[in-house]
């Protein structure tokens, strides 16, 4: 659903429901008050994050920016939207070239308790994008540790790891720009797998 439909539709019916309730009683209203609240609660739970996705899938950061801001709250996101908001967050920080911003925002997703290792891994190879264009190699042979030990079963996120160790056995041969690729190809594919309402 269209988020600014979404919001509508949760203003009117939480007013119309206080409004009916004034004028003719609670249980005339109560219908209306309860799709409103489920739908609100569905707002708070989710957040934007399957839209925003859709937008930097497109490559327009700007919109996808916007479209995170309507959030409520991203720490009272579900565990998984709360990781893909964070990501999300460090994808548009690093496309504009901020690699301090986009590390804090990984970091961040990187500390959250997520549902399996794909997602682990995906956080984890952001992070080493990032010390990848530093050409810091110790740093990303230290993540590449840790990332083998993922049970990673998305192949694009498998084909992500394959293309980095072959970096670090040409130590600096693999193209920054050409990983960053298989990087959004990895997040679009990903989050279209937890389901949204």
């Amino acid at each position: 659903m269209n988020i600014y439909l979404k919001l509508a539709l949760i203003a009117f019916l939480l007013l119309g429901g206080i409004a009916l309730a004034f004028a003719f009683g609670f249980w005339y209203a109560f219908p209306l008050l309860l799709i409103g609240l489920v739908i609100l609660v569905s707002y708070i739970l989710l957040g934007t994050v399957q839209s925003a996705a859709q937008l930097i899938e497109a490559q327009d950061l700007a919109a996808a920016e916007k479209r995170l801001s309507l959030t409520l709250n991203p720490k009272w996101l579900y565990v998984t939207n709360r990781a893909y908001y964070y990501i999300m967050k460090g994808s548009i920080a690093m496309q504009r070239g901020e690699e301090s911003k986009a590390q804090d925002w990984f970091k961040i997703a990187e500390g959250l308790k997520l549902p399996s290792d794909n997602e682990r891994a995906m956080v984890q190879l952001q992070l080493a994008g990032i010390h990848v264009k530093k050409n810091n190699w110790n740093k990303v042979k230290t993540i590449m540790r840790k990332v083998k030990n993922f049970d990673v079963t998305e192949p694009t996120i498998q084909s992500q790891i394959d293309q980095i160790e072959m970096g670090l056995k040409n130590r600096g041969a693999l193209n920054p720009s050409n990983m960053r690729q298989a990087q959004q190809m990895g997040r679009s594919r990903k989050r279209r797998r937890p389901k949204m309402r």
